[in-house]
């Protein structure tokens, strides 16, 4: 028999056979699951498909059986420190699964993510889950419509269906506060972003209902989208005033580092003795020599956790119970974590 040449297209199952000296349909017997085939005809099978090269068409099998495997997940700033860790930790617990992740950026314009999004229809993602921020609720439905299991992550959408996983924003952000006005601060800020997601606008509104419940008025700045330079153009702005803050809250890591920045090398202030600063997320760079930020942190683990048991097929009991039914919801605690931003009660 001639050796086979490299080339461009995929090995059969067919070639599989042939080399094997086997049927079609016990080479397809030997790469399923539970499929009765001999213990020779397996080894038969196994040594010509290493020889060739074969690898099974998982893609194809989805068309017959209607599972793919494939795990969509939508979001938009997936570089940031946060999304990223979230991505990293979502994606490995669905490998463990044995599902295959496929991640739309949604930072694009809204024609090729729509576009993105009906591809991975076209592929029969057997789920969606959906980061906090974008997409509209309209992709949200469309996914909904074609059958897939969504999940989504920090959303406040109101639709029938999808399972929902939220964190306690409000109520760590009204933590927040009370770790501030504990260290004497009364001239408190918040540093937000342009951005409106329904996790940073918890947050705010957290922490606001908190300082008006104490008899202080905080002032919220929105000087860009949620990132470093953000919070330093907030610190810029709140800081060259006469009334400057004693204290910020600011609501994702990212703006509080560029805040203390900007109070550090344009202001010359010290943080925590002139100014007490605390963030949300606990990305890795809170934890730096030059920001040991305090802050709060994101529960990563237990959301990816979660999610993996949502999907895991092996826990039909779990993914059908009363405690994770369609349209269920589940908020996670985030935890604070103490530095040195924030001076001693």
């Amino acid at each position: 028999m001639s050796e086979m040449k490299p080339g461009r297209s995929f090995v059969s199952a067919q070639q599989v056979a042939e080399l094997a000296g086997v049927s079609r349909s016990a080479v397809s017997r030997t790469f399923t699951d539970g499929a009765s085939v001999s213990e020779t005809t397996r080894k038969k099978v196994l040594e010509a498909a290493e020889q060739l090269g074969y690898h099974v068409n998982h893609l194809a099998r989805s068309l017959i059986h209607e599972d793919s495997g494939i795990v969509c997940l939508i979001g938009a700033d997936i570089n940031t420190p946060y999304h990223s860790r979230l991505l990293d930790a979502i994606t490995r617990r669905l490998q463990a699964i044995n599902r295959v992740a496929m991640v739309i950026n949604t930072s694009g314009d809204s024609d090729s993510v729509e576009a993105a999004l009906r591809q991975t229809l076209n592929y029969r993602a057997n789920a969606t889950i959906v980061l906090s921020g974008t997409p509209p609720a309209s992709l949200i439905n469309t996914c909904i419509n074609s059958g897939q299991h969504v999940i989504l992550i920090n959303r406040d959408d109101h639709l029938d269906g999808p399972e929902s996983i939220t964190v306690d924003n409000g109520v760590a952000a009204r933590e927040a506060f009370h770790m501030l006005h504990r260290a004497g601060c009364r001239r408190i800020a918040v540093v937000s972003s342009q951005a409106g997601t329904p996790s940073l606008v918890a947050r705010e509104r957290g922490f606001e209902e908190a300082a008006r419940e104490a008899g202080l008025a905080v002032t919220i700045t929105r000087a860009g989208p949620t990132g470093y330079g953000a919070g330093f153009e907030a610190g810029r702005l709140l800081l060259s005033g006469s009334e400057r803050p004693d204290a910020a809250f600011c609501v994702t890591d990212l703006l509080a580092c560029g805040f203390m920045d900007a109070a550090r090398v344009e202001f010359g202030m010290n943080v925590p003795t002139d100014l007490c600063v605390v963030g949300f997320d606990d990305i890795e760079q809170a934890g730096w020599a030059s920001y040991q930020l305090t802050t709060f942190r994101q529960p990563i683990a237990q959301i990816a956790e979660h999610i993996t048991t949502l999907l895991d097929s092996d826990n039909p009991d779990v993914v059908n119970g009363p405690g994770a039914a369609s349209g269920s919801r589940v908020c996670f605690h985030a935890a604070p974590v103490w530095r040195r931003t924030v001076r001693p009660k």
